[in-house]
């Protein structure tokens, strides 16, 4: 069969995301096509990375003639995960595109998952649910085979004489060594390496090393995976740092998973596997405080070439961690920032406000936990409630029309809480400032007690205090005004 694979996340309309402008190849996808063509289908890609219209796809589709036209979206990134709307209604418009072309129309993501009934009524023949590189397989192979037992496939929706069917859910893929590595080959690799040269000086590439999060954090959603953790061996995730390496020449790596190196002796082992093939890169990762304490983690990823890792730390107050279900402490976090910056890693906080009963008083413990912890970076936003969650279920009865962000830089409570959305927004950006004062600061404090670390970088972020003290001042005026508007 003729495939043509593209996702629904498309930069341009994530304005923020475009200006950041440190774009991954969709890894999921070319997890997908490289499946398919290792059973001998014909496979290529529309890449919306770059596009500006979803229309574009009509060109791709008059030049490959495909059979088959897949949706699959990058479950790897959490900006799918989120089922902005800008996203949806793109993946709405090239399904027609596709239809009126006259191929088969296959969608997987997150929210075709959540939303399966509305995309399968906007023209998509078949809709995968969870993980789906298996399913897609069986699926294409009943299609090629012109068979119709489609009621046989698992994790599948589709209609049948106007009746929706939906089939009993896949088990996910335990032993992830045995999928091909994804098909790089398909995406224009150095479009993505110049964009990030331009915005950062580097080039950065994504890998996963595991599926799915065991952890049950009540507002995450986990509509692919589940809670359900597998993970690669280090060997089979070494090679492919090999192969990326020697052909693609990165300088930096994004591991991409919800939690990485879970597994007990996992990080020792890749640690030392990166070291016996002399591998020199700088990586990311997202893990969770208590994790980071156990063994000799830490230690383990500063020898790998770590050079950042994002904690999901949520909140500086312990009612709000334990009505999250988040299961660390405040003293967890602090722990694990001191030993990552013992070790020369950089600790970045994920911080999310406006969960259920959060007060005036939990929001103050949460930016004094930034002060006087002070991450290098923090990600800022509002709780966000997605379908398949216990967060999502509490505050169901509140929400309007809208359920998703359009992109993801709209950060508007959907739900009523203590204070009206705008606060929130003026919340999101009084927390960054301060911050950014804060660590203006600090750099002033490290010059002075240590003159030889003074150089232009450190330099130009102390005099940025001159900024960020009057900024800091007219936030704070403006979020006391929003405080008192109810």
């Amino acid at each position: 069969m003729k495939i043509l694979f593209s996702h629904s996340y498309f930069l341009r309309l994530d304005p923020k995301q475009w200006e950041t402008g440190q774009p991954y190849a969709p890894l999921g996808t070319l997890y997908a096509a490289a499946l398919m063509r290792e059973h001998a289908h014909e496979v290529s890609l529309f890449d919306t990375m770059f596009v500006k219209d979803p229309n574009e796809v009509s060109e791709k589709l008059e030049a490959c003639q495909p059979d088959i036209f897949v949706i699959y979206d990058d479950g790897f990134n959490y900006l799918t995960k989120m089922c902005l709307t800008n996203m949806r209604h793109a993946a709405f418009r090239m399904i027609k595109v596709a239809k009126e072309r006259g191929c088969t129309v296959i969608v997987s993501s997150s929210d075709s998952t959540d939303q399966y009934e509305r995309y399968l009524n906007e023209g998509a023949d078949f809709i995968l649910i969870g993980e789906a590189e298996m399913t897609l397989l069986e699926l294409i192979d009943t299609l090629k085979n012109k068979e119709n037992n489609f009621g046989s496939i698992q994790g599948l929706a589709y209609k049948q004489n106007d009746n929706l069917v939906k089939t009993q859910r896949r088990s996910v893929i335990k032993d992830l060594d045995s999928l091909p590595m994804p098909a790089w080959d398909l995406a224009n690799i150095e479009t993505y390496r110049a964009r990030w040269i331009k915005s950062s000086g580097y080039f950065s590439m994504n890998m996963g090393t595991t599926r799915g999060c065991p952890f049950k954090c009540n507002w995450c959603a986990k509509p692919i995976y589940g809670n359900r953790y597998n993970s690669r061996s280090p060997q089979n995730v070494v090679n492919e740092l090999k192969f990326l390496k020697e052909k693609y020449h990165f300088d930096h790596i994004w591991f991409c998973d919800d939690i990485f190196g879970l597994k007990p002796g996992w990080v020792n082992e890749f640690s030392a596997l990166v070291n016996k093939e002399k591998l020199s890169f700088r990586f990311k990762i997202q893990s969770r405080a208590d994790l980071l304490l156990m063994e000799d983690n830490i230690k383990a990823l500063a020898h790998a070439g770590c050079e950042n890792v994002w904690i999901g730390a949520e909140s500086g107050s312990q009612k709000i961690l334990d009505a999250m279900d988040k299961g660390i402490t405040i003293e967890q976090i602090k722990n694990a920032t001191i030993l990552l910056k013992k070790n020369g890693i950089f600790p970045s906080f994920f911080i999310q406000f406006g969960y259920l009963g959060e007060t005036k008083e939990d929001i103050q413990k949460t930016i004094k936990m930034i002060n006087d912890f002070l991450p290098s970076s923090i990600g800022v936003s509002v709780s966000y409630p997605l379908p398949g969650t216990v967060f999502y279920e509490k505050v169901r009865s509140d929400l309007e029309e809208k359920t998703n962000w359009t992109d993801s830089d709209e950060l508007k409570l959907m739900f009523k809480n203590t204070y009206q959305p705008a606060f929130y927004k003026q919340l999101h950006r009084y927390v960054q400032e301060n911050h950014r004062k804060h660590l203006a600061l600090e750099n002033i404090k490290n010059i002075f007690s240590n003159p030889a670390l003074l150089s232009f970088k450190t330099l130009k972020k102390a005099l940025s205090l001159i900024y960020y003290i009057p900024a800091v001042f007219f936030a704070r005026v403006k979020l006391g005004t929003l405080e008192k508007t109810i």
